[in-house]
């Protein structure tokens, strides 16, 4: 039985990571902001507009101890999933917990290229975006570092370069 959690801040590559991950190793791939959606039939963005920030993390919470009952699966989490609750004992208690770790210079670059896809930073300027992952990344960091496994993804440019980061990653699983 095999349960692994993939956390770090959003463009890190979590989900680019946990399906070719998942694959590879012939387990199941569960994005868990995807399942929230697919069981509620809503954005995260309309979940956390109607519910507020506390309501959304209930339910984020509720489903990651939904999806942390299943067996041999890879999750990819939500970025602040790991900092809210008994969250991060949580997953590391269950599974193995890897922490996708990149710098804010790296995180900036990636987010600036699809912020239109992210309410948090769709409408902030590269100096603006480049702050606000400085910010937050730092109040997140101290969670994300109780993960069993910290592992860099520092100069994940594409979506190729994938393939040689998933390789390195199995061996230290």
């Amino acid at each position: 039985m095999k349960k692994i959690f993939l956390i770090g801040y959003m463009g890190a590559g979590k989900t680019t990571a946990g399906r070719e991950l998942a694959k590879k190793m012939g387990l199941d791939f569960i994005d868990l902001d995807h399942f929230i959606q697919g069981r509620y039939q809503k954005t995260v963005g309309q979940l956390f507009q109607e519910s507020g920030e506390e309501g959304f993390r209930n339910i984020e919470r509720n489903m990651l101890h939904e999806v942390g009952e299943f067996e041999n699966v890879v999750i990819s989490a939500g970025g602040g999933t790991p900092c809210f609750f008994d969250n991060m004992d949580y997953m590391n208690a269950v599974g193995t917990t890897v922490y996708l770790k990149a710098s804010p210079e790296a995180l900036s670059a990636r987010l600036n290229t699809c912020k239109d896809k992210r309410p948090l930073i769709k409408d902030k300027n590269e100096d603006e975006l480049y702050t606000f992952v400085c910010e937050t990344l730092s109040k997140r960091e101290p969670f994300y570092l109780q993960a069993a496994i910290i592992f860099e993804m520092e100069e994940l440019v594409c979506r190729d370069d994938i393939h040689k980061y998933i390789d390195k990653l199995i061996d230290r699983l």
